[in-house]
């Protein structure tokens, strides 16, 4: 055969398939690139950064783009250098930080961010609502922003990760506080938390029932404490009896042991969960007056106005005020102290969030594809579709799911 009929033959051969290829297998190719920043967090004693720069490149090397500002991650322990060799873009300004169309930050924005907010911008951080008042959330609606709060986002079974995880490091964390205010250096009872061979153990009361409480019992019961736990759900006491390996004493809080037990207490652990915006002062003046002097109470509850009367707010740089000689704790964000392993845990949430969200299309497709995700969204583009946020504070509310049937 020619070589001009044997060339003519391959063109025609491939014309017509009939010449064996190799070819690349079809991949789904993402749609949209997701353009994330993450401000320097202005907020009082807040350490903690949402991803950390292992995050970061694992969200570069999938296509995406990060502006993180500078310093932004420093009292986590983390260097603009360890992110810009992760691949992020660090920016001098808050301004330029804020040209990305998702925000991830960890504390509510402040009045002084929200100005730079932009029509359309995806607004992911904590709302802490107890804190917050009407004309916060018209300003927010004014911008026309998509807010997400990351406590009131839900799992596929219901649960709240975010909120779990940083309550597992709140109650590990406690119990730390309290050991170290119970020291004679600290003008505390000079006892040892947990127990000693020949003397009695200490006695640890715990109000709340939930995660805090679990994990801060968890501890307490390892250095040999004697514990105590109240709430007022029975369903909660039940959970966390057959959730700990060990005997614990559980009551219900409209009882007089609490009365009694607080008199008795060597620390007391407020872990109350709000209900409906805010907590039941559980812990009156009078109660804190029958305490030891020199005992401790840590009031996890405070940023929701406290479960204790004689609660103050206080700051990690003056953590501690006494009344009646009882040493009260009253700093908001305990979960801040370990910023570094705080940053972590938020990353590992946040990460496969927003990758799952990419593939998908964008942060917003999350929102209509999956009710657990559009349960955080509080507001939308102008309007406010938390039923509970616009009851409360008297704004019109808006039905996210029907603007999810009309987008259908």
């Amino acid at each position: 055969m020619s070589k001009a009929k044997q060339s003519g033959f391959e063109k025609l051969a491939r014309e017509t398939s009939l010449y064996p290829q190799e070819q690349l297998a079809a991949v789904n190719e993402q749609p949209n690139t997701l353009f994330i920043g993450m401000p320097k967090e202005i907020s009082l004693q807040e350490n903690r950064i949402s991803l950390t720069p292992d995050a970061v490149g694992v969200l570069v090397q999938n296509g995406h783009k990060i502006w993180v500002e500078s310093k932004a991650g420093l009292k986590a322990g983390f260097t603009d250098q360890e992110y810009s060799e992760a691949g992020a873009e660090v920016v001098p300004t808050r301004e330029e930080v804020y040209q990305a169309n998702i925000i991830l930050k960890v504390e509510p924005p402040t009045f002084n961010e929200i100005d730079f907010f932009k029509p359309n911008q995806i607004i992911f951080s904590a709302l802490q609502m107890a804190t917050r008042n009407q004309e916060y959330f018209k300003r927010l609606t004014a911008k026309k922003v998509i807010a997400i709060a990351y406590e009131m986002v839900e799992d596929k079974v219901g649960g709240r990760p975010i909120v779990r995880a940083m309550s597992e490091i709140a109650g590990n964390t406690v119990m730390q506080i309290a050991a170290e205010y119970l020291t004679t250096t600290n003008s505390g009872l000079g006892i040892i938390l947990g127990g000693i061979t020949g003397v009695p153990p200490t006695k640890v009361v715990i109000l709340g029932a939930g995660t805090v409480a679990e994990y801060a019992a968890r501890a307490a019961s390892g250095l040999g404490a004697e514990i105590m736990i109240f709430d007022n759900h029975i369903y909660k006491l039940r959970r966390i009896k057959h959730a700990l390996s060990f005997q614990v004493f559980t009551s219900t809080l409209d009882s007089s042991h609490l009365a009694n037990a607080l008199k008795d207490a060597d620390v007391v652990i407020g872990a109350l969960r709000p209900e409906r915006g805010g907590n039941k002062m559980v812990v009156t003046e009078e109660m804190v007056q029958s305490m030891k002097a020199g005992a401790v109470i840590i009031d996890l509850s405070i940023d929701h106005g406290g479960c204790v009367e004689t609660s103050e707010l206080t700051t990690h740089e003056l953590p501690v005020i006494e009344k009646y000689g009882v040493i009260h704790y009253g700093v908001p964000n305990i979960t801040s102290r370990v910023a570094r392993t705080a940053s972590y845990v938020l990353s590992n949430i946040f990460t496969p969030t927003l990758l799952r969200s990419a593939t998908e299309g964008s942060l917003e497709d999350m929102i209509y594809n999956h009710r657990w995700f559009l349960n955080g969204v509080y507001a939308y583009k102008g309007s406010i579709t938390n039923r509970f946020i616009a009851q409360k504070f008297n704004l019109p509310f808006k039905d996210l799911s029907l603007v999810m049937a009309a987008r259908m």
